[in-house]
């Protein structure tokens, strides 16, 4: 059961999920301690237990704040992921977000993948739970323009979607990497053309 806490209280909680996102999405989870994540958002041990068990329990909060974030800067660019236009659409504005950071720290979900899914099960579920949330806004999207018919009825959004976040995730680890936006393009756009192999006339 999700414990009640008080709105002071929840607010605090919600302070230190989003201190420890940030220092985790900087250092990862190994670099990252209890202490430095207290010094950073000013909270005592005493405050910290109150909140969460350990620090397993608190990236677990991270994880689940890191999608809300992933989709939240996505937001627009999602929901108008009806058709072809807001596909690329959609493309266009995640190689926009990593040209503007060159690539510097890839994938808040990523990242967290990266790291922890050989090392916690109940971290490795949750990520393929917030990954598959993301590929149903794609999946939702490419459902719209096969009952349009902008896509052939032997399209498989479900497919689809999973196909384009691989090429993503790939493409922002090369970025991220490289320091420049160019191999996330290159992904992109192999996944359009993997799509557009589905495109009808109409």
């Amino acid at each position: 059961m999700t414990p009640r806490f008080t709105t002071r209280g929840a607010a605090t909680r919600a302070r230190i999920v989003a201190g420890a996102a940030e220092l985790i999405y900087t250092h990862g989870v190994a670099g990252t301690s209890l202490d430095d994540i207290m010094a950073a958002t000013s909270t005592s041990k005493s405050q910290l237990y109150h909140y969460f068990t350990g620090k397993d329990a608190l990236v677990l909060d991270v994880i689940r704040s890191q999608l809300a974030q992933v989709i939240a800067g996505q937001e627009v660019p999602l929901r108008e992921l009806r058709s072809w236009a807001g596909f690329q659409r959609w493309c266009d504005h995640v190689v926009a977000a990593t040209r503007a950071t060159s690539g510097v720290g890839g994938c808040r979900l990523g990242s967290l993948a990266s790291e922890l899914a050989d090392r916690s099960e109940p971290a490795r579920q949750l990520l393929a739970g917030c990954f598959a949330e993301w590929e149903g806004h794609l999946s939702e999207g490419f459902s719209t323009m096969r009952d349009e018919g902008e896509l052939s009825v032997d399209a498989d959004p479900e497919a689809l979607a999973t196909a384009v976040m691989a090429a993503l995730q790939g493409g922002l680890l090369l970025s991220q990497t490289a320091r420049v936006a160019h191999p996330l393009e290159l992904a992109m756009t192999m996944a359009s053309d993997h799509v557009g192999k589905y495109r009808t006339n109409s």
